[in-house]
């Protein structure tokens, strides 16, 4: 079987799927549609970051593709739910980089309350401005993360640890950790924090929707970052309340366009406003947190071709499979979730006087996935299963 993996992935990766009898290819950058299109013939996984965008039409041009794995967080860059229903199976990375966005909010934090980049760039230019003004401590400060998944969670716990007092809000009735303080909205959190911190997900619904009228809520003077997704901020906006001085700093590791390639052309609104930090999408790009990615989704994209397992798999039913029959054969069948499957794909194996040694089915939304290990299996009883009207895909493995 065949392997791209795009966008510079990790090398791990790479010598996992090789050792698991993968032709791998690599390449550096991220595709257009047409050249993933071309690249992706003859292809039976792909690899990607969050520069890569694999659409609908590139999944009805890749006939032969079985899974993907997104070697980062996101995966609003794939059309998921054409993948499902195509039975391509899709996996991320949910945890792997977690720390390092973590340590980076914490640093931005710090380097805006003290100035930092403005103090860098005197120096730089031959200026000595030791000044305390307008630098402070962050111990005591009121800390407002928007979005309280794993990296929002985790960054309460290590922003409690030095001082921060943390106020949160999400959509979602997630737990507190430690003091942190939940915000019945996302008004009373802007209202209190003196820092505000965006890290929610890439859903289309979150696009735009920190804008104009969230800055005014802000407190006056209060510190901004985002290393979520750049289309949910309006950046112009942003833009004004830093001149006006009713934003005190930002920081902004994301952008709603990205250049695909290292080294091409970047503009942004932001550009040459004095304490701001501009990243280029570096939030979890540290080399633990990507050999970390590498091993995990290269990991589940192996496991799925070798065994069927789809555990934390974003757009399939969830099975965990131990291992491979032995001796046997493993069928995988992806299929519509409709009443009666397991009862037809058991009356067909009877038919074909299969006896079952093992059986695992799972559903989720509009699809089903049943595991069966067999000891024989003939071809007509593999033809008759594929033929079912209900059948998305079906695999037999050994």
């Amino acid at each position: 079987m065949k392997a791209l993996l795009l966008e510079s992935i990790h090398p791990y990766a790479e010598s996992i799927l090789r050792e698991a009898g993968f032709e791998v290819e690599t390449r550096t950058g991220a595709l257009d549609e047409s050249e993933l299109i071309e690249a992706l013939q003859g292809v039976d996984i792909v690899g990607l970051r969050s520069k890569t965008e694999i659409t609908p039409t590139v999944l009805e041009k890749a006939t032969g593709l079985t899974a993907i794995g997104a070697f980062c967080i996101g995966t609003n860059q794939i059309a998921l739910d054409e993948a499902a229903a195509r039975g391509i199976a899709t996996f991320n990375a949910p945890f792997s980089n977690t720390r390092s966005v973590v340590e980076l909010a914490i640093a931005e934090i710090i380097a805006m309350a003290r100035r930092l980049t403005e103090k860098d760039g005197s120096l730089h230019a031959g200026v000595w401005d030791k000044n305390a003004k307008g630098s402070h401590e962050i111990r005591g400060r009121k800390l407002g993360i928007v979005g309280y998944g794993n990296i929002g969670s985790q960054l309460s716990v290590v922003a409690e640890m030095l001082g921060l007092q943390v106020y949160f809000y999400d959509t979602d009735d997630k737990l507190a950790m430690g003091n942190a303080h939940r915000c019945d909205s996302l008004d009373e959190l802007l209202e209190t924090a003196e820092v505000v911190t965006l890290h929610v997900d890439g859903r289309s619904g979150n696009a735009g929707f920190f804008g104009a009228d969230q800055f005014a809520t802000m407190r006056p003077r209060s510190l901004f970052l985002n290393l979520s997704r750049g289309f949910v901020v309006d950046y112009d906006a942003l833009r004004e309340n830093l001149l006006s001085g009713h934003i005190a700093g930002a920081a902004v590791d994301v952008f709603p366009t990205e250049p695909k390639k290292r080294g091409e052309s970047f503009s942004s609104p932001l550009q040459g406003i004095p304490n701001v930090i501009l990243t280029p999408h570096i939030g979890g790009s540290t080399e633990e947190a990507q050999e970390d990615i590498g091993r995990f989704v290269a990991s589940k994209l192996r496991d799925y071709i070798d065994r069927g397992t789809t555990t934390l798999s974003v757009n399939l039913p969830s099975l965990t499979l131990e291992g491979r029959p032995g001796g046997g054969r493993r069928i995988t069948h992806l299929h519509r979730n409709t009443p009666g499957v397991l009862a037809k794909v058991n009356s067909i194996l009877a038919g074909h006087g299969v006896n079952i040694e093992g059986q695992l089915l799972n559903t989720r939304g509009e699809n089903g996935y049943v595991v069966t290990d067999v000891a024989q299996l003939p071809d007509a009883a593999i033809a008759e299963l594929r033929e079912m009207p209900e059948t998305i895909q079906l695999r037999v493995i050994g």
